[in-house]
């Protein structure tokens, strides 16, 4: 139950990669100003964020988030030899089970919907019940990296390809705000993913070997210069584009009672290792955006 002077909150956490660990830090400013989160709607990081944060274990997943190096993440990755993705989440995914514990869905403390995309039927679906390492794999399945989730009968992908910014799960909620996250901004200049730095990431061994993957079915090897992109590079900067078009006609449409909005571009799709400078950009942005709701 809320406190008097608490009002309650139904929370929608966007997709957006590693940017989404923001979701971390507007958490804590909510929390930090007497704000119930009663319900989590999410997609793809926010899903992952927002289900971790149900299950009350988000201080044990954010210290192991801000501790975690390049090579790291790189051990985590069980390569898939299917064309249908780079990795297959195994071992993300039992880490995270040994950190938060196999939990379900249904004896959360709080509403909690995770989205993913059921790309052959064009449809949403939303996971509300079962497993919930289950419904976030799901909704985690980013094209290219993961291989799709198989849930029941239905082969299932990253959220973010139908409803990056997923609201419509909320509509039921009896809460006195709802407050959606994008993480689909407009790009900023001079921050670390301009389109020089991309080029850069090359020296990133998380980045060196998906590209590694890609190139492997490239059908003919052409000539590269400094300047060109690679596969992958073009992959998720056009999967990044599409999200935040999409993301605008859905807050237009089902408009929030208030959003934060954070640049697609604050850090790499892959950057899991930024954790402490994304949680503390999570935090400024929901003071800048939020704290007239404190008045």
């Amino acid at each position: 139950m809320a406190q008097n002077n608490q009002k309650t909150i139904s929370l929608v956490l966007g997709s957006g990669g590693a940017v989404g660990l923001a979701h971390i830090g507007i958490i804590h400013w909510l929390e930090e100003n007497d704000y119930k989160i009663e319900s989590i709607s999410g997609c793809s990081i926010g899903a992952l964020v927002g289900g971790i944060y149900a299950a009350g274990k988000l201080d044990e997943f954010e210290q192991w988030l801000r501790a975690i190096t390049k090579l790291e993440i790189v051990g985590l990755l069980d390569l898939s030899w299917r064309k249908s993705g780079l990795v297959k989440g195994d071992k993300i995914i039992n880490s995270l089970k040994s950190l938060v514990g196999d939990v379900l869905i249904d004896d959360l403390p709080i509403s909690y919907t995770a989205v993913a995309a059921d790309i052959i039927n064009e449809k949403e679906v939303w996971l509300c019940s079962g497993k919930l390492f289950d419904a976030i794999r799901a909704s985690i399945s980013l094209p290219l990296f993961f291989t799709p989730f198989r849930y029941g009968d239905v082969d299932l992908i990253d959220g973010g390809v139908l409803n990056p910014v997923p609201i419509a799960p909320t509509f039921n909620d009896n809460t006195d705000l709802t407050i959606a996250i994008n993480l689909g901004g407009k790009p900023e200049q001079n921050t670390a993913v301009s389109i020089e730095n991309i080029v850069d990431q090359a020296s990133n061994p998380l980045t060196k070997k998906i590209s590694e993957f890609i190139d492997r079915f490239n059908d003919s090897k052409q000539e590269k210069t400094n300047n060109d992109w690679g596969a992958y590079d073009v992959a998720n900067q056009a999967f990044d584009a599409m999200q935040s078009t999409i993301a605008r006609q859905k807050l237009a449409a089902y408009p929030p009672d208030h959003f934060v909005e954070i640049a697609r571009n604050a850090c790499g799709t892959l950057e899991f290792y930024r954790a402490a400078e994304m949680i503390d950009l999570g935090y400024q942005k929901a003071e800048e955006s939020l704290s007239a709701l404190k008045k």
